[in-house]
């Protein structure tokens, strides 16, 4: 997790020391210690506050895309882009937290106001999601502001909070420092494992308002949140405060704007070149912070095809969390929701890490291969391809028990039978249904029907025990339908009744009844549905329940009250149930299946999941540690944005496929993977050309390197600036 890597980037600098700050302030009183080691006492308020806070965030994002789909009744390409804008927005607030924390209030106090931030942002969120609360409008106005606030809490002590956590230490404590990092590491891990295991059985399992609880779900983390809060302020005693000390970042931007200005202002060619365009610099800033903005300048040009690997890796929230919604996720001992299945990753990063860094690793050493960080980094690339690949696979697959794609002109029909003896059913100029349909027999797959048309009346044709019965219906396009044929006072009768279109959304069960008494029924499913249903096979509206069996309904009539056993409504079906008499003092019932239920397990996606952390591993830690030991100490603040930055835009990157691009999944899927093959490709060819350097050495380079006098500068236009 990128998270990880800022605080990997706190630890580089906070062994690197920070600079003094300029001006007289009070000396800083040393921490009380932890059980009489070199801990101070401190660090426990702010590894309880990373715990916390991390639990906030990764619940509330565990259930971010079902809420837009399932509470918003957004289609999948809108939940999924407005899900990646919140999260490239959690990725470039950071640079508005370092800029705060270093140019104006400080660490600690950007924490605070923050976190403030923050915790409203988390209320508003919860407020938002109470149905009874306003129309759809408000819920979404409420919501799009709270993300808004939480991106700008999470984003904003992002680089502030571990980097703090480092200052606690006095400067002869490194061992304990590097320690400390890696309790606060596993903090972060154990909050986002916990949060997103637990925060979906929140929403799922716990009902208000009638619905899936988000209210709950997110006001869970919410209270984290306040917790973290409180926790951290709690310290506040026994912190030692560091004053800011101006932001590198800005003097950087800074520097390059002015080289970037100063050369278009003096494009002569009567002007003396000069070795790099950075130099262009040289009359306003120094020779030591030019040379370094160059080392940086050649990592962050190995930044530039790193998002594509983010926009892959960010989609665990979002197109993984939808296609878990389309499998069967019983797994025996417990039924697992959909966005738990994200809880993967945490734990597997936890698993990976000792078993690279301990096994792995030392491994290819032994093998001799030089297994450099760019080659580790382009593996991690081909990892993460590779589980698209494989997620592409699982769709193809899950594809399979979907209703068809409808298109103009064209509708599905089927024959339900309900008589006592076989039915032959022909439609005009159509070519449908050659053989008879048997009595109750289990309807075949949908026939597609062409019409003339939007719409088309077409006749029917009824054959049964050597009658010719005929009937006018009218149909729709784009329209799925069912053709109930039953005896009605010793008549053979017809009725034409809608289906669904598409699977029950989220791994939802939907279940209608055709009412085949001669009196009116209502019907309990388990003691919290109530359908009332007309007689003479009359058919209700589908009811949307979760996946469970039901043999404890009711069926109340004229004549009394009767157990209703529906069975097991299983993940994604779609039900037909005929009530067809009542004798033995029990309801008989004939239940047919509409749509098929899921039938690919949830279980699948394990590869997936297996291959993309260890991708993530190989990819994310790697790749930090190296750009970090390629630039001077002095600019791994630099770094670390531009690192967070690729996180952001490849976010970005993702929500503009979903909108500009609508395809079908398993196409998104191999794109995606295509994508970043051949970006794996234009980095290690990038990753050949590049030369390793020791920033010490080349700024002694730098140092001796000669730049134009000012004798040679009399044409500049940049003589005139005042310096």
């Amino acid at each position: 997790m990128a998270e990880g890597d800022s605080m990997r980037q706190a630890a580089n600098e906070a062994q690197a020391g920070d600079d003094p700050p300029k001006g007289d302030f009070p000396v800083q009183k040393k921490s009380p210690k932890l059980c009489g080691s070199n801990y101070p006492l401190s660090i426990a308020f702010i590894v309880v506050n990373e715990f916390c806070e991390r639990f906030s965030y990764y619940g509330m994002r565990a259930v971010l895309t079902l809420y837009f789909l399932s509470f918003f009744h957004w289609d999948e390409n809108l939940s999924t882009a407005v899900y990646h804008a919140f999260s490239a927005l959690c990725y470039f607030t950071p640079v508005v937290g370092a800029i705060m924390a270093d140019s104006w209030l400080g660490k600690y106090r950007t924490i605070i106001y923050l976190s403030i931030v923050y915790v409203a942002g988390h209320l508003i969120k919860s407020v938002g999601a109470i149905p009874s609360l306003g129309n759809q409008v408000v819920h979404v106005i409420l919501s799009m502001v709270g993300l808004f606030l939480i991106a700008l809490g999470t984003g904003g002590i992002k680089p502030c909070v571990s980097a703090f956590g480092g200052d606690q230490f006095e400067e002869e404590h490194t061992s304990e420092r590097s320690k400390f990092f890696s309790i606060f590491y596993l903090s972060i891990n154990a909050g986002s494992l916990i949060s997103t295991f637990v925060t979906p059985v929140l929403r799922g399992d716990v009902k208000c308002f009638g619905e899936d609880c988000y209210a709950l779900a997110f006001g869970v983390p919410a209270a984290l949140m306040v917790l973290a809060l409180v926790v951290f302020i709690a310290g506040s005693g026994l912190y030692r405060k560091t004053p800011p000390q101006g932001n590198i970042l800005l003097e950087v931007c800074k520097c390059i704007g002015f080289a970037i200005k100063n050369r278009l202002k003096n494009r002569s060619s009567q002007i003396p070149k000069r070795d790099h365009w950075l130099d262009w610099a040289s009359e306003k800033y120094s020779k030591q912070l030019i040379g370094e903005i160059k080392m940086v300048t050649r990592v962050l040009f190995l930044f530039i095809p790193l998002p594509m690997f983010w926009a892959l890796f960010d989609q665990q929230g979002s197109r993984w969390t939808l296609q878990a919604t389309k499998m069967n996720a019983d797994f025996g001992i417990y039924v697992l929701q959909p966005d738990q299945m994200q809880f993967l990753n945490p734990l597997l990063i936890l698993v990976f890490i000792p078993i690279f860094d301990l096994g792995l690793y030392p491994l290819i050493n032994m093998c001799k291969f030089n297994f450099t960080p760019i080659r580790k980094m382009a593996t991690g690339m081909i990892l993460a391809g590779m589980a698209f690949g494989l997620a592409a696979i699982v769709e193809v697959k899950i594809n399979e028990t979907d209703m068809p794609r409808l298109v103009p002109e064209e509708s599905l029909i089927r024959v339900l039978n309900l008589a006592k003896n076989p039915v032959q059913v022909t439609i005009q100029d159509k070519d449908l249904f050659q053989q008879p349909v048997e009595a109750f027999q289990n309807p075949a797959e949908y026939s597609k029907l062409l019409l003339n048309g939007e719409q088309q009346s077409l006749s029917f044709t009824l054959q049964y025990q050597g009658l010719s019965l005929p009937f006018n219906y009218t149909m729709k396009e784009k329209l799925v339908y069912s053709l109930i044929v039953f005896e009605a006072e010793g008549d053979l009768s017809s009725r034409l009744i809608t289906d669904l279109e598409a699977k029950p959304e989220n791994g939802l069960a939907a279940v209608r009844f055709i009412n085949g008494l001669n009196q009116d029924v209502n019907l309990t499913i388990d003691s919290k549905w109530f359908i009332a249903v007309q007689r003479n096979y009359s058919a209700s509206e589908y009811s949307l329940l979760e996946r469970d069996k039901y043999n404890n309904g009711k069926c109340i009539t004229e004549m009394g009250e009767f157990p209703l056993e529906l069975g097991l409504l299983d993940f994604g079906a779609s039900y037909t149930i005929v009530i067809t008499n009542v004798s033995g003092g029990a309801v008989k019932t004939w239940k047919s299946e509409d749509i098929k239920a899921n039938n690919v397990h949830m279980a699948w996606q394990l590869p997936q999941y297996l291959l993309i952390s260890a991708g993530e591993v190989m990819f994310s830690i790697t790749g930090l540690a190296f750009s970090y030991s390629q630039s001077p100490a002095s600019m791994k603040s630099v770094l670390q944005a531009g690192w967070l930055l690729t996180v952001a835009v490849g976010n970005t990157f993702v929500l503009v496929v979903a909108q500009t691009a609508p395809m079908a999944q398993w196409a998104e899927f191999v794109l995606f993977t295509v994508l970043l093959f051949a970006v794996c490709i234009i980095f290690s060819v990038m990753g050949y050309f590049y030369v390793s350097v020791d920033p010490e050495d080349l700024e002694e380079k730098e140092e001796k390197r000669e730049t134009p006098s000012r004798g040679n500068m009399i044409s500049l236009v940049t003589q005139k600036t005042k310096l």
